[in-house]
């Protein structure tokens, strides 16, 4: 990539996190689908550099998630040696830009930043993928925002966090049926990893973008001809949780809805 094409690129970044108002000293969890990037021309490596000089006093986070990979069958996690599977931006970040990963065999989070050790320390302390003390969770009591580009909320994972705040005996296996993983940090060190795996259910995690839009909570925009959609965390956990304190199934979407794991 060229110097002027990688320039280009840092403008952009820029321009779309200040039309999301993004702080640079906040918590910035990124999901991406890198493919109408790529046909215009734009670097993995420019766009996450291009995040990072953003979020410089403060932490971006992308999920590193491996639940197709670490299963009953393959029930050890390596913080620096299982790959994720949610695509090559996330995945470039977690070798070559994080200085941390959550410890968790199915949903964990690479991280960099201030906040990074923090956020990622207490993943693999409870028994659920996206509870109190994973990164969605520590998250929650900060200044974090959720950045979906190229894709929409029905990849954004922290809304399972209120899944199991709300509503767990739904959304979260019971404990009868728990996992039990190794996960092994980038020192050697093996922690015994007790997990009850989400249920898999027809969600319909995208209706509620438009409470948030009618309520001025999130922006939207686009970068290279792909749109972004922004909100703070903490305006999405509580336009998801009001819902399911309504009705506790309130994610469940009618039959023929994709699976959202």
């Amino acid at each position: 990539m060229s110097g002027q094409a990688r320039i280009a690129v840092v403008d952009a970044v820029a321009r779309m996190l200040d039309e999301a108002q993004v702080p640079g000293d906040g918590v910035l969890f990124v999901h991406c689908a890198f493919r109408g990037l790529a046909d215009r021309g734009y670097a993995v490596e420019a766009l996450i550099e291009s995040l990072l000089a953003h979020m410089a006093r403060g932490t971006l986070a992308m999920p590193a998630m491996s639940w197709r990979i670490v299963t009953p069958a393959n029930p050890v996690f390596d913080e620096l040696a299982t790959p994720s599977h949610v695509g090559v931006l996330a995945e470039t970040f977690r070798t070559g830009f994080a200085s941390h990963r959550s410890l968790h065999p199915t949903h964990s989070v690479a991280l960099c930043g201030k906040s990074a050790e923090s956020l990622s320390s207490g993943h693999h302390l409870d028994d659920t993928p996206c509870s109190p003390n994973s990164p969605y969770g520590r998250a929650a009591a900060m200044d974090a925002h959720v950045l979906m580009i190229g894709i929409g909320l029905e990849r954004c994972t922290a809304i399972h966090h209120a899944e199991e705040t709300i509503a767990p005996d739904i959304y979260v296996k019971p404990a009868a049926e728990a996992e039990l993983y190794e996960c092994r940090d980038r020192r050697g060190t093996a922690h015994p990893v007790r997990l009850r795996r989400h249920i898999k259910l027809n969600r319909d995690f995208p209706q509620f973008a438009a409470p948030l839009a009618a309520r001025g909570l999130s922006r939207r925009g686009s970068i290279a001809g792909t749109p972004w959609l922004a909100v703070t965390q903490r305006d999405l956990l509580d336009t998801v949780s009001a819902a399911l304190r309504r009705d506790p199934r309130a994610i469940i979407a009618p039959p023929g809805a994709p699976i959202i794991p």
